[in-house]
């Protein structure tokens, strides 16, 4: 008897470190999201690992490696305004996928892209999907792959 409640104890201790794995991993997810919002690329740029990779849909589609998410940034940059869009935002909502296991996690979730193109609304729905280390610093972005529907 004595065994079983030591192996339910532990059981039971174990779960709340996955939920939290999970529940920071997303907060990370979120929060390079928020920068996005905000224009704070250096925040954003913070919240991804030594090497990052991302998959977008403009040129050159693939940014990888120590500054990728900078490279990004500025690509994304350009292509806005070479585009005639302002206002980027990203609303993401509940993820589909959320898993976290040691030190990876991974999660996919649905997401509206709206700005504006030569002062007209635009909206694109689609898929974000994120995988993340954890660091001494917290989870970080490794790579994010954006999907219109």
């Amino acid at each position: 008897m004595r065994t079983a409640i030591l192996i339910l104890t532990s059981l039971l201790a174990a779960t709340p470190a996955l939920a939290d794995d999970k529940t920071d991993a997303l907060a990370a997810v979120h929060a390079y999201v928020e920068d996005f919002n905000k224009g704070d690329t250096a925040a954003a740029n913070a919240l991804c690992t030594g090497q990052s990779t991302i998959i977008d849909d403009f040129a050159p589609h693939i940014w990888q490696g120590a500054t990728a998410c900078a490279d990004w940034a500025a690509a994304f940059d350009a292509a806005a305004k070479a585009q005639g869009i302002t206002d980027p935002k990203v609303m993401t909502g509940k993820p589909k996928t959320l898993s976290a296991k040691g030190d990876r996690a991974y999660a996919v979730l649905p997401a509206k892209y709206s700005y504006k193109q030569h002062g007209k609304p635009v909206n694109e729905a689609g898929l974000f999907t994120f995988a993340l280390q954890k660091a001494d610093a917290g989870w970080r972005i490794a790579g994010w792959a954006w999907g219109a529907e």
